[in-house]
């Protein structure tokens, strides 16, 4: 049996030199070169952090509204209640309603990608952490989705909020957009995600802190980003 690649997939291979180190310009734009299928591929950032995600206290979690958002038509369903689940609507909400809502969860409901809830509906949201927590959509206050201000949060989901997460290998995946995407806007979501990153640097973190960082769409090839240069270019700003 052959284990070569797809023709497609052997021609994006040859655009990319998978040891060289680019600037995040550089890398984005091999990114949608090398891109070839049919569709139009998602755009995957992957940072290894020098941390120990064993240790609570190096634990990077967080959200950020990216500058360009990522392409994709987000479903916003919010736990809330009278005023709440009013101001949720008129913000945009795709589902809001308090206990009816949570019961239809129950039963099976998930055309949604974010939920938002307010803090009173979470005795009654927490029946649904074996429904929504492996599919990472529970609501958590340090992301900002359980909250009383289900206005902000709702137009931010809307505009392309992405929340991320370091993995047990200590690296952070996140969307920044299509292939479809410019240049220069892919460039910009990524930067503004690694700067998140930057600003969220345990105190207990030692040694280099980025670690590696690569851009990759759906089907093309990783390319890599030179993190050092990344990280010299924040430090001047």
């Amino acid at each position: 049996m052959s284990t070569k690649p797809p023709k497609k997939r052997a021609l994006a291979l040859e655009k990319v030199d998978r040891e060289k180190r680019h600037t995040v310009e550089e890398a984005v734009g091999l990114v949608k070169a090398a891109a070839y299928a049919k569709f139009d591929e998602s755009v995957d950032i992957a940072v290894r952090l020098g941390v120990n995600p064993k240790h609570a206290d190096q634990m990077v979690r967080g959200a950020i509204v990216l500058p360009h958002g990522v392409g994709k038509t987000v479903r916003v369903l919010v736990f809330a209640k009278g005023d709440k689940e009013r101001d949720a609507r008129e913000a945009g909400a795709d589902f809001a309603g308090a206990d009816d809502l949570v019961a239809k969860v129950q039963e099976g409901f998930m055309d949604f990608d974010r939920v938002i809830a307010t803090p009173d509906m979470m005795g009654a949201v927490g029946k649904l952490g074996r429904i929504l927590g492996p599919r990472g959509l529970m609501p958590n206050p340090k992301v900002g989705t359980v909250t009383a201000d289900v206005v902000t949060a709702v137009r931010e989901a809307k505009a392309g909020k992405v929340e991320y997460r370091v993995d047990k290998a200590g690296v952070v995946h996140c969307r920044i957009g299509r292939v479809s995407f410019d240049q220069q806007k892919l460039a910009e979501n990524a930067l503004a995600l690694v700067r998140e990153l930057i600003a969220r640097r345990p105190s207990t973190a030692k040694g280099v802190y980025l670690r590696s960082i690569s851009v990759s769409s759906t089907m093309g090839p990783g390319v890599r980003i030179d993190p050092a240069v990344v990280a010299a270019t924040e430090e001047d700003r």
